[in-house]
C-alpha cells in the first residue's frame, strides 16, 4: 500500500515541484498540498495521512510555523510522522523541533529534496515511528550540546538563567522582580546563587553584576 503524504510549503513553485517529485515514487501518494500551517493541521485531521512533509517558515510570521505545526500534529496524531524541510543546518530550528524527542520526526535540508529516494525513505521512517535526521544536522546538534556543556551558564537553573538574562538588559532588582513576577527577595536570592556559581561572589557588588552580565553575553554570543 502506498504511503499517504500531505505536503506544506508557502512557496507555490516549491510545493508543486516537491509534489511532482514525490509523484514519481511508486509507493507514495500525495493526498493534499497546502501553503500555510492552519490549512496543514486541518488537512491532516481530515485526511489522516501516514506522513507529513512541511517547510519551517510559513505565514504569518515566517519563523517556526512548520515546527509548531509538527508539534500539534504529533500531539494530536502520534501515529503520523512529520518531516520538516529546512535550509538551516545550525541554530535553534533543529533543537526546537527535537527537544522533546525524535520519535516520528525528521529534519532534512532542502538540498536533499532532489534525492527522491532519500526523501521517500525519510517519510517511511517517520511513518513507522522512527526518526530521519540529516547528517549535517546531527553534527550541528552535537556541536551545540558540546558548546552548552562547556558554557559557564550550564550550572545555572532555568530561573537563575532568566534572572541573569534580565540583569543583562540593565534592569535593577525591582524591575527584574516585576518582569519575572517574583518578589525582590527571591530575585536577590537567585542573583546571589548566580554570583556563587559563576565564581564572582567575592567581588564588590557593582563588579559582580558587570562580570556576571559579561559572562552571560560571551556565552550566549558563542552558542
Amino acid at each position: 500500500m502506498a504511503l499517504r503524504v500531505v505536503l506544506a510549503d508557502d512557496n507555490y513553485l516549491v510545493r508543486q515541484g516537491v509534489a511532482a517529485l514525490l509523484a514519481e515514487a511508486e509507493d507514495v501518494d500525495v493526498v493534499g498540498v497546502v501553503g500555510e500551517p492552519r490549512a496543514l493541521v486541518e488537512l491532516v485531521a481530515a485526511e489522516h495521512p501516514d506522513a507529513v512533509l512541511t517547510d519551517i517558515r510559513m505565514p504569518p510570521t515566517f519563523t517556526i510555523e512548520g515546527i509548531e505545526a509538527a508539534r500539534r500534529i504529533r500531539a494530536a496524531h502520534p501515529d503520523i510522522g512529520v518531516v520538516v524541510l529546512s535550509q538551516y543546518v545550525e541554530g535553534t530550528y533543529p533543537f526546537e523541533l527535537l527537544q522533546d524527542g525524535v520519535a516520528g520526526l525528521g529534519y532534512l535540508l532542502k538540498d536533499r529534496v532532489s534525492d527522491v529516494d532519500e526523501l521517500v525513505r525519510a517519510l517511511h521512517e517517520v511513518a513507522r515511528g522512527g526518526s530521519a535526521l540529516d547528517p549535517r544536522v546531527v553534527e550541528g546538534l552535537v556541536a551545540r550540546r558540546a558548546t552548552e556543556a562547556r558554557s559557564p551558564l550550564a550550572v545555572l537553573t532555568e530561573r537563575e538563567h532568566e534572572v541573569l538574562q534580565a540583569m543583562a538588559t540593565g534592569r535593577n532588582n525591582t524591575a527584574i522582580a516585576k518582569s519575572l513576577f517574583m518578589s525582590e527577595r527571591a530575585v536577590e536570592k537567585h542573583i546571589g546563587s548566580v554570583f556563587q556559581k559563576l565564581g564572582v561572589a567575592e567581588e564588590q557588588d557593582v563588579n559582580r553584576r558587570v562580570v556576571a552580565v559579561l559572562t552571560f553575553l560571551e556565552a550566549t554570543a558563542s552558542a
